[in-house]
């Protein structure tokens, strides 16, 4: 009983301090006025009034001889704290949530990190587990050394980097040898001066960006991935696919984290949340199928999801990861940055831009390097196409087997459409996924 005791003590102090030190008070002794609790002196002034005349009513002797002997007084010292502390969890009413908020360790704790957010700044997405790519795949081996293994056969495989410095308003696309697999649009939008500072030679507008000839530059088959920001962007962006020929199958999204700096600068005068995040729109051009063009694409392997920390103030620079995920996508080696700047220049790809300082590029030269039909896609080893995650097979396959599945929305008769690319990445699969949103 004398541990029990003791235990509830220790546990009630540390919470009243805990409860003080959150609501900034000077000592746990002004709780009870801070939380307009009851004091309850009247309930023990009654209890101490009942307890006097019930003694009195004990033999004067029986009184004296339990005054008298230790064990008494320790047991009546001991009833005394348990109705104390019983009298102080009763009477203990909270009026308001402010003493559950994050970080008290009460018995009711709340992870309001959206609270957390408007208290810190720190924004909710800084706590999610495993978001970068060293340390994603850690509890996945087996997708961990497919990574590995991709990106090695893509360092082997990739053409010397080349870029062209030149005024994509007059240049013309048409004179470039060679027809893309992948082509990503990076335009220097009025939004990200607002956003971000980022401070461009002259700022493009959707109307300007929708000129642009990129159908001319684009394979019978391929891949585009244009940044749109995150406001009317969204919509142009898609007109602009439309535009080119392509068909928008995904959206990345960039999570901007604010581990580095705590401070929110993007705050649009006409928005209505605090805007995080960025969007990559993905368009898909030609049919290309999951079960059958495994030697073009690879789906599957990466997530819709870019998760790192918003660059410092006044930079142009988008994450990274945005080119693993498309090298890793598809396999064809012809890639084309637009709006590409000298941080950009990458192996395996023909960037151009009024942003490069210098220019390498030689049509013969790059030309040069796709004229065997083996060259102009990385390939797969034996150890890839093990790991990589595939389509299912359709038991139903064969004569009349597709019939019976209905249609689709908006696809036709027959669940044609079930077996097309439609989307070009994939939600949380094989496990990476899960690691995120751990807390």
């Amino acid at each position: 009983m004398g541990d029990r005791l003791k235990a509830l003590r220790e546990k009630s102090q540390m919470r009243k301090q805990l409860l003080a030190k959150g609501l900034q008070l000077d000592s746990p002794s002004t709780l009870k006025e801070a939380l307009n609790l009851s004091t309850g002196a009247a309930n023990a002034a009654n209890k101490t009034t009942s307890d006097s005349s019930n003694t009195e009513e004990l033999p004067k002797s029986t009184a004296l001889k339990k005054e008298e002997t230790p064990e008494a007084k320790a047991e009546d010292q001991k009833e005394k704290q348990e109705e104390k502390e019983d009298e102080f969890e009763k009477d203990e009413v909270y009026t308001d949530s402010s003493a559950f908020l994050k970080g008290t360790q009460s018995a009711n704790p709340h992870n309001d990190y959206c609270q957390h957010f408007v208290d810190s700044g720190e924004r909710p997405q800084n706590f999610i587990r495993d978001g970068g790519l060293v340390n994603r795949f850690e509890e996945y081996p087996k997708q961990r050394e497919l990574i590995r293994l991709k990106d090695e056969l893509i360092a082997n495989t990739n053409t010397p980097p080349m870029y062209l410095k030149c005024d994509l308003e007059t240049y013309d696309l048409r004179d470039i040898p060679v027809k893309f697999d992948v082509i990503l649009v990076e335009p220097p939008l009025e939004e990200y001066q607002r956003t971000q500072g980022a401070v461009f030679d002259k700022y493009w507008d959707w109307n300007e960006i929708e000129q642009l000839d990129v159908q001319a530059v684009a394979a019978q088959r391929s891949f585009l991935w244009i940044w749109c920001g995150n406001a009317e962007g969204l919509e142009r962006g898609r007109q602009c696919l439309k535009r080119w020929g392509f068909r928008r199958c995904e959206d990345i999204c960039w999570i901007k984290t604010n581990i580095k700096s705590r401070q929110n600068r993007n705050l649009e005068p006409n928005a209505v949340f605090n805007r995080t995040k960025e969007h990559c729109l993905m368009g898909i051009k030609g049919t290309v199928k999951r079960s059958t063009d495994g030697d073009f694409i690879h789906a599957n392997v990466d997530i819709d999801l870019i998760i790192e920390d918003e660059p410092e103030f006044g930079s142009k620079d988008k994450p990274e990861e945005i080119f693993h995920v498309i090298e890793h996508f598809c396999l064809g080696k012809r890639r084309l940055h637009l709006f590409g700047r000298d941080s950009t220049i990458r192996p395996g790809w023909l960037t151009l831009g009024s942003g490069l300082t210098s220019s390498n590029f030689d049509p013969e030269v790059y030309a040069a390097f796709f004229q065997q039909q083996e060259a102009m896609v990385t390939g797969c080893t034996e150890e890839i196409e093990r790991l990589r995650p595939k389509s299912p097979v359709n038991k139903n396959k064969g004569p009349g087997g597709d019939r019976g599945r209905g249609r689709g929305r908006g696809g036709p008769r027959g669940g044609q459409r079930g077996g097309h690319m439609q989307s070009g990445m994939a939600g949380p699969r094989y496990g990476q996924g899960r690691g995120f949103g751990k807390r």
